[in-house]
């Protein structure tokens, strides 16, 4: 087992390494940023004077060594955009609002995903397993920018129960949580129905009906504890996805998280914060991928010899 972690490790680190190399070529794709620090008709010694004090004189790949290197200590260098802030200071500032926001969209999508699973496929065929494979459907269907739109106009707009941006008390999260998290419900969803269905059908679950047990404690306590097993390891991935997928619901609803600054720092050409913000939601992601890695490695010990 101890071989098959440090695998998983090093295969981790290789990726964070191919990771910071994609995310130093793509920022410096967005554009010069001395465009942005300065004004157009500013004379040919200020743009140098910059470019030597924010290291933009030397050649890309000993810039990208000393990223490579300052990345290591967390250290990501000052903002363009917020002069006087560091970089890896505001996505630190702004990661509370993002968690806060995608533990509120995961609990939406468990807490609904969960009962329309597993009633789906306890009774599969009927009405109740059809408005299951809808709401799956729709889901997985609709953009999450288009239900935010759509949720500010019904809600918001025409109804007034809640905001329509900004980050305040549970009554701002509703709206963009849902938002986030419906395309998880469908997903949960389907998993959950397959899983249920596979389970239903063995054996032990035959043997426990012909003992005579409860069809509620047959389907909620030996079914679905059988079947938590593929659902438990996309929760994972969902998580980080969550964290990760943030800037088009953040931007949609004006929530201040590390997706908006993301999409602020790109509008800016803030390479110092483009970069601290993709390293970061990066380093969430790999690590739920190997904690997923690992965690199918003690559920299943025949991935460890694969």
């Amino acid at each position: 087992m101890q071989r098959f972690v440090l695998i998983r490790i090093g295969q981790s680190l290789v990726t964070l390494v191919g990771v910071s190399l994609v995310v130093f070529t793509l920022a410096r794709l967005t554009g010069n940023p001395l465009d942005v620090l300065l004004p157009p008709d500013a004379p040919p010694e200020s743009f140098a004077r910059i470019s030597v004090l924010w290291g933009l004189d030397k050649p890309v790949h000993e810039q990208y060594v000393v990223f490579a290197r300052n990345a290591l200590r967390g250290n990501f260098g000052e903002s363009y955009k917020w002069r006087g802030e560091s970089a890896m200071g505001l996505v630190v500032n702004r990661l509370p609002a993002t968690l806060q926001l995608a533990g509120l969209a995961i609990l939406f999508s468990v807490l609904l995903s969960v009962p329309i699973g597993v009633m789906s496929a306890a009774h599969r065929g009927s009405w109740f397993d059809s408005f299951g494979k809808l709401i799956a459907l729709f889901g997985q269907s609709m953009p999450s920018f288009w239900l935010g739109i759509v949720l500010i106009w019904i809600f918001a707009v025409q109804l007034r129960w809640f905001p329509t941006s900004g980050r305040g008390g549970l009554e701002s999260m509703v709206l963009p949580a849902i938002a986030m998290g419906w395309f998880s419900v469908a997903a949960f969803t389907r998993l959950i129905r397959s899983s249920m269905l596979e389970v239903l059908d063995s054996e032990y679950v035959k043997l426990a009906r012909i003992k005579g047990l409860p069809e509620w404690k047959v389907i909620w306590k030996h079914g679905l504890k059988n079947a938590a097993i593929p659902p438990l390891t996309y929760f994972g991935l969902v998580i980080a996805s969550m964290v990760t997928g943030s800037v088009v619901v953040e931007t949609v609803f004006a929530w201040p998280g590390v997706g908006l600054l993301a999409l602020q720092a790109v509008l800016a050409r803030d390479y110092q914060v483009v970069q601290a913000v993709a390293m970061t939601v990066s380093v969430v992601f790999v690590s739920m991928n190997l904690l997923v890695d690992v965690l199918y490695g003690y559920l299943d010990p025949r991935i460890r010899f694969s």
